[in-house]
C-alpha cells in the first residue's frame, strides 16, 4: 500500500493546478469514507489499510474508483518502484520517486497521468 500511495504522490507531481485540485477532491471523498469507517483507529503500523480493507465494499463509489485506480497505477509502476528505488527505506521512497519521474516507463507514466487526470482507461 505505501508503494502504491508513493506513486499517487508521484502522480500528483506531474499533475496541472486543475489536475491537483481533481485530485484532492477525490481524495476527500476517501477521507470522509475512512472517517466514518474508522474513527477510532490510530494511524500507523497497517492499522488504517486494515479498515480500509475490512470496509471497502461499505465505501462511496468514488472513493472505490479512486481506490481501484491508485491500485491499477501501482501496478502498472510496481516495477519502476523496485527498479529505481527498491534500496529505499519506506520514508526515503517518497523522495527517490520524485528523482526518479524522468525515468518512469511509458506504461507507468501513462498510469499517472490518467490517474492525475482522474480517468479511466
Amino acid at each position: 500500500m505505501l508503494k502504491t500511495l508513493m506513486v499517487v504522490g508521484a502522480a500528483m507531481l506531474l499533475s496541472v493546478p486543475v489536475a491537483v485540485a481533481q485530485q484532492s477532491s477525490q481524495s476527500r471523498a476517501c477521507a470522509g469514507d475512512i472517517k466514518s469507517k474508522c474513527p477510532d483507529v490510530k494511524p500507523g503500523e497497517g492499522r488504517i489499510r486494515a479498515c480500509v480493507k475490512e470496509h471497502l465494499t461499505e465505501f462511496s463509489e468514488p472513493c472505490q474508483a479512486r481506490l481501484a485506480k491508485i491500485a491499477e497505477t501501482g501496478k502498472a509502476c510496481k516495477e519502476d518502484v523496485k527498479q529505481s528505488c527498491a534500496d529505499k527505506k519506506r520514508l526515503r521512497r517518497l523522495a527517490c520517486m520524485k528523482d526518479a519521474l524522468g525515468k518512469l516507463s511509458d506504461p507507468c507514466k501513462d498510469a499517472l497521468s490518467q490517474a492525475v487526470a482522474g480517468r479511466r482507461k
